[in-house]
């Protein structure tokens, strides 16, 4: 029998939150979407022109995801066509690579009726990206905290919905691979207890909604964004006029050159005006706090 046409949309993640390196993230309402219908052969079409750089058969991380996902379960795909668009910018450290494995995934689970729960999917997209920090909020939504460890997933979902978000984009890119190499390989014992024992306490001023707190913590990290912000050389100058402005804090955007400023709602308008004024190259956009699931 065959399915009906499906739409799957999954949203933008914003991961790290400064000290919640490869382990905390946030979901965004803006989407890549999917639409899924049987077809001859395995084809994508882009509705933008900006994903028409990416490949358009099943070698497309979306596809090649769906068929890799079907099969560790026992299940061969038949051909499918997908038309995608997008709000997510590519390599822009808002999550378009994992918005892509789960729509792999999702489409796996649609077409071979697998029955995912969603901690399944968390863990299928963890195994496949290495690290939880964007899959999770794709799948779950709101603020994602969790870990991946030697095959074992832990993780637990923060639903925050009383802040506002700016972020401020670059027009300039930084490969994934390039943000790594930017990072050490190993860190002093010293570092490494106090970034455990911060983000410790952000989360649970996180879940006491202790924004102020949480925005003083985030901006702590001593793993990635010491290293990582020579490579956005807007970041230092966009953070301290945010927090001039009254933002909490400002951080890199998973692995940049996106730089996400978060402040409360009675706030983000005048941190957005202020961002828009001082940094007219960059691309500012005010952005809410998705709060589902990975939807049809």
């Amino acid at each position: 029998m065959v399915k009906q046409a499906v739409q799957f949309k999954i949203p933008a993640t914003s991961a790290n939150l400064g000290l919640g390196f490869d382990s905390m993230g946030i979901a965004l309402d803006k989407f890549l979407t999917v639409e899924v219908e049987a077809h001859t052969d395995w084809l994508v079409e882009f509705l933008d022109d900006e994903l028409t750089c990416l490949p358009n058969d099943e070698s497309n991380l979306v596809i090649k995801t769906a068929r890799q996902v079907a099969k560790r379960f026992g299940h061969d795909l038949d051909p499918v066509k997908v038309t995608m668009s997008s709000q997510i910018p590519l390599t822009h450290g808002q999550g378009s690579s994992s918005s892509a494995i789960v729509a792999g995934i999702e489409i796996a689970n649609y077409f071979a009726d697998l029955n995912l729960d969603p901690a399944t999917k968390i863990m299928i997209g963890s195994e496949l990206e290495g690290h939880p920090d964007n899959i999770g909020p794709c799948v779950t939504g709101s603020v994602f905290v969790g870990a991946y460890v030697e095959g074992e997933l832990y993780y637990h979902v923060v639903e925050v919905d009383d802040l506002g978000l700016v972020l401020s984009v670059p027009p300039y890119e930084i490969a994934t691979e390039e943000a790594r190499k930017a990072i050490p390989q190993t860190y002093a014992k010293q570092v490494a207890i106090n970034q455990n024992a911060l983000n410790n306490v952000l989360v649970l001023k996180l879940l006491a909604k202790d924004y102020e707190q949480v925005g003083q913590l985030m901006m702590k990290d001593q793993f990635h964004e010491p290293y990582r912000q020579n490579l956005i050389q807007e970041f230092q100058a966009v953070k301290e006029t945010a927090l001039t402005a009254g933002a909490y804090a400002t951080v890199i955007s998973g692995a940049g050159p996106s730089i996400l400023t978060i402040a409360s709602q009675e706030q983000v308008a005048q941190v957005y005006q202020a961002l828009q004024t001082a940094f007219p190259g960059l691309n500012h956009e005010r952005v809410s706090i998705y709060a589902g699931e990975s939807k049809t």
